[in-house]
């Protein structure tokens, strides 16, 4: 393997070089807000407001538009699907979807609603409303999620000497030429929903305070919004990452699987909460380590190299606005 070239290639795969569009958000919004029940911080997986004992969680996402395009039913799935793996990021429980779609006719528009509809099925999460034109001239679809935690999953908790450890359902294949792990569209959903519903039960044992969902930056790119949020550095060995044999590394760590989660926890727990998970046919894995430094480290057969220095953005949530 050739770090370099790796490194390089990572740096300009387009999930994590659009991370940066992020921030604007950062600079129009600023780290944190102010809602009813108390300051919310901001640049997690979603939105986190404190509501009584717990906290009402807000996911949401707009679909890329050439998907929408090109694979409408898919589109549909993965505006459900990208939503709820959210929510479960941060232990919690989602409740309802709303949808905003537009499309140039009610023809166009039906299989974005059999997407949709077939992913609130699976998934057992009602679509309760949101907005629909036919009338455009284009076709577009974003997707809201409510849901509901006790106890919180965050980015911002990440301590130096923590486990990073990888969550993932391998039991998978690509969908087409996109960069998606798919292990979800043909599983039973009463599989689908008891993988997300161990989110939350980590959550409720204390063992684990710190989770991310790995998104279209895949695991390089969720490694580093993690580090950014938490304001630490981290290594990530590749010699212990699980990935399919026949897949380059420069696509596996770029990829968004339907099921994977990226977590960092206290080494002492990581036998418990490994367990959690392949009880259920699930990979968890220790790849790496949280530490104080300013950059994140990919290492590979005694070999380093610096991913990225922290000192640069990526986002712009973190100690780095």
């Amino acid at each position: 393997m050739d770090l370099d070239q790796l490194v390089d290639q990572l740096r300009s795969t387009p999930g994590i070089v659009d991370k940066q569009d992020i921030q604007t958000a950062a600079a129009a919004l600023g780290q944190y807000v102010q809602a009813p029940g108390g300051r919310v911080r901001l640049g997690d997986d979603c939105a986190a407001i404190p509501d009584g004992d717990g906290y009402l969680l807000l996911a949401a996402e707009g679909m890329w538009p050439q998907l929408v395009e090109q694979d409408p039913w898919f589109a549909g799935w993965c505006a459900i699907m990208v939503n709820l793996s959210d929510i479960a990021a941060m232990g919690g429980t989602a409740t309802a979807v709303v949808d905003a779609l537009w499309s140039q006719s009610e023809a166009v528009s039906e299989p974005l609603w059999q997407g949709l509809q077939a992913a609130s099925r699976a998934y057992g999460v009602p679509i309760v409303g949101g907005h629909t034109n036919c009338h455009s001239p284009h076709a577009g679809l974003a997707v809201a999620v409510l849901g509901r935690a006790r106890q919180l999953l965050t980015s911002f908790s990440a301590c130096p000497g923590d486990v990073l450890a990888v969550v993932l359902n391998m039991g998978g294949s690509y969908y087409g030429r996109y960069p998606f792990w798919n292990a979800a569209t043909a599983a039973a959903p009463a599989t689908l929903q008891q993988h997300l519903g161990l989110l939350p039960k980590l959550a409720a044992t204390g063992l684990c305070k710190t989770a991310k969902d790995i998104s279209m930056g895949g695991l390089a790119g969720t490694l580093l919004m993690l580090a950014e949020a938490s304001s630490v550095g981290a290594w990530l060995d590749l010699d212990r990452v699980p990935k399919p044999a026949e897949v380059p590394w420069q696509r596996w760590l770029t990829s968004f699987p339907s099921f994977g989660f990226l977590l960092s926890l206290p080494p002492e727990n990581l036998t418990t909460t490994q367990t959690l998970f392949t009880d259920h046919g699930l990979v968890c894995e220790a790849v790496g380590e949280i530490t104080a430094a300013d950059d994140v480290v990919l290492r590979a057969a005694g070999s380093q190299r610096v991913l990225w220095e922290m000192a640069r953005p990526l986002t712009g949530f973190g100690r780095f606005p």
